[in-house]
């Protein structure tokens, strides 16, 4: 029963892992086919905070649970920084830079995490996890310093350094908000934090939502946009969600690893994406970062 129950993590984790990596190529072409970055952050959001209510309604999941005006606050602050500022940073940086760069980009989060962990939560930082960070920096700095000089195809200096971003704002969420997370139904918080965050965004997102021309945008850039909201968004989380219940975190994070090998060969594959000599070095020198880090010990171990 207990191997069964760690084959069923290991599939979800994979699943959502894969859904993942394809959310990077081909959100970006639908953002290059009439959709802006803009428009995929409100449709993602809105398109999940509808999903999770009626997951919540038809599952019965949270229902007796009671949040207390603190609690809200907390779940708020949670919605700013795991999706408002992570995803309009993703998203935005995506529709500027290529999805090999921003997919490469997700696996930094670990060692934001790791760093936060020791300033939110009083995590030791040993010389396995120093060691890890820098080799990870030495990653996100390859691929940086390439993007400047025009070194890989479809990528940008300020693209990268949105994703960047995205990632250390979604690994502030991990620490500061471990506590209100851990109280509620994975469900519930999910439904609320998404619901703050789409009250945020459809107000920035509304005037070009009346603007574009919706007649002019193809089945397949619709397809590719529900995609990202029914595949990319709901179900990920739902798999996630259900792995971290069976499996421990550090093997969960090494999932994260298989994002930017989806994202790489799908997007070489579509023709939205250049392999260039700076890729396998970032993703070796950052996969071996995370590696160390997640390896290292922790003040629970």
């Amino acid at each position: 029963m207990k191997d069964k129950k760690l084959l069923t993590g290991h599939l979800c984790m994979l699943g959502a892992s894969i859904m993942w990596g394809l959310m990077a190529p081909l959100g970006k072409d639908a953002m290059t086919h009439g959709i802006s970055g803009l428009e995929m952050i409100c449709f993602r959001v809105t398109g999940a905070s509808v999903c999770f209510w009626l997951a919540s309604f038809l599952t019965g999941a949270g229902a007796e649970v009671k949040i207390k005006k603190k609690d809200h606050l907390q779940l708020l602050g949670a919605a700013l920084f795991a999706i408002v500022f992570n995803q309009c940073n993703y998203i935005i940086g995506l529709s500027i830079t290529s999805p090999l760069n921003a997919s490469i980009m997700t696996t930094t989060m670990p060692i934001f995490t790791m760093v936060l962990a020791f300033l939110f939560l009083r995590e030791p930082i040993t010389l396995l996890k120093a060691g890890g960070v820098i080799l990870g920096a030495c990653g996100a700095a390859t691929l940086i310093l390439a993007s400047a000089n025009g070194a890989i195809g479809g990528g940008k200096l300020k693209g990268d350094l949105m994703c960047i971003a995205a990632q250390c704002s979604y690994a502030i969420y991990l620490t500061a908000f471990k506590g209100v997370i851990q109280k509620f139904p994975a469900t519930t918080c999910m439904k609320w934090m998404m619901t703050y965050a789409s009250l945020i965004i459809i107000p920035f997102a509304l005037p070009q939502l009346l603007e574009t021309n919706w007649n002019a945008v193809s089945s397949k850039t619709w397809a590719e946009t529900v995609f990202v909201v029914i595949g990319g968004t709901f179900f990920a989380f739902l798999l996630s969600i259900t792995a971290q219940k069976v499996l421990r975190p550090t093997i969960v994070a090494m999932y994260n690893y298989v994002q930017p090998i989806v994202s790489c060969t799908v997007s070489v594959l579509l023709g939205i994406g250049i392999l260039g000599w700076s890729h396998p070095l970032a993703i070796v020198l950052v996969f071996t970062g995370v590696y160390m880090v997640n390896r290292s010990k922790t003040k629970d171990a």
